[in-house]
């Protein structure tokens, strides 16, 4: 698959990088060069080269918005997304495995940064291959509806299994991690990789979409209020959804004997996400003798990531991750 250069992601965001001239987003007026130190990655892959299936009769506008208010942070979300695609983050010495990335955002938009390329650099810095995800949102009018998202993350983990030899990983090692909704959609695809949720279209579709480990951190999880976070509930499958539709949805209710092993992270005091998300979650994988780590920190609140992290001992949360992976095979020596 054919690696392109998109104006959403690169165009003026880093210096010098030109985009393609196609199926592009224009930049927000609000965006800042970034520091050479951190300049976007360059390979995009994008995931339905010959059409991305069930478009809306009226697309979203994609764009690029910047939240943060201190000239010194870079702190970016995507709304709109009709182009999904991962960018890549290649270590200097690869240990062989591969981490696919799902930041959050509600099911509103996708993060770009504090999950996404943050996260990305720091595990690529330790030898990973890094691919992060930015898929479809529900509230879009998508024809895949609630498994918009699903899809993406299914047709990415088969790409990146198709594709393991130009990036020199094992295909059978590849994790998924995903944070707050991008977390959902981790525990999804951990849950529920083998429900059809598209048409085949290739290849790499033949693949299986199943990680090799999951990591869903500080996760919506369950759809059932009050424990769901209302926004990503409203946003998947409307506020007015039934219960049928809500334990479709919950990823606890899919847990099953071939669900990954999990690594779980989360804060006691979120009280955007609250941590029973997590609990209901690993109650399932236990009940089912899944093999799941699970790390709760007094403080860290929602969203800490890494840049919120400091100074806490949430931020040994990443390490732990990267020692667990290594005793559940995904390093291996």
């Amino acid at each position: 698959m054919k690696i392109q250069r998109r104006e959403v992601l690169l165009g003026a965001l880093a210096a010098g990088i030109s985009a393609a001239s196609n199926a592009q987003t224009g930049a927000s007026p609000k965006e800042r060069p970034l520091p050479t130190a951190f300049a976007d990655p360059v390979e995009l892959i994008d995931l339905w080269p010959q059409g991305v299936p069930g478009m809306p009769e009226n697309p979203p506008e994609e764009r690029v918005v910047e939240r943060s208010k201190d000239p010194k942070v870079i702190d970016r979300h995507i709304q709109g997304i009709t182009r999904p695609h991962m960018v890549v983050f290649r270590p200097q010495l690869s240990n062989g495995a591969a981490v696919m990335i799902m930041p959050g955002g509600g099911y509103k938009w996708v993060v770009v940064d504090k999950e996404g390329y943050e996260v990305g650099r720091w595990l690529a810095e330790r030898g990973y291959t890094v691919f992060a995800l930015f898929y479809r949102l529900p509230g879009d009018g998508w024809a895949a509806g609630p498994n918009v998202a699903l899809s993406d993350a299914q047709r990415a983990m088969r790409i990146i299994r198709h594709r393991a030899g130009d990036y020199g990983i094992d295909p059978q090692r590849v994790a998924a991690m995903g944070f707050s909704a991008g977390g959902h959609v981790c525990a999804d695809l951990a849950t529920r990789f083998a429900t059809p949720t598209y048409d085949a279209g290739d290849e790499a579709d033949a693949l299986s979409a199943r990680p090799l480990l999951a990591a869903p951190i500080y996760p919506v999880m369950s759809m059932t209020l009050p424990i769901a976070h209302e926004v990503s509930r409203e946003m998947l499958i409307g506020k007015d959804a039934s219960a049928e539709l809500e334990r479709a949805h919950s990823p606890q209710y899919n847990v099953s004997a071939d669900t990954p092993p999990c690594f779980l992270v989360h804060a006691e005091d979120d009280m955007s996400v609250v941590v029973e998300n997590t609990l209901v979650f690993r109650a399932a994988l236990r009940e089912q003798g899944i093999p799941v780590e699970t790390h709760l920190f007094t403080h860290g609140g929602h969203g800490f990531s890494l840049r919120f992290t400091i100074g806490k001992p949430v931020s040994i949360w990443p390490e732990l991750f990267v020692r667990w992976s290594q005793s559940m095979g995904l390093i291996q020596e």
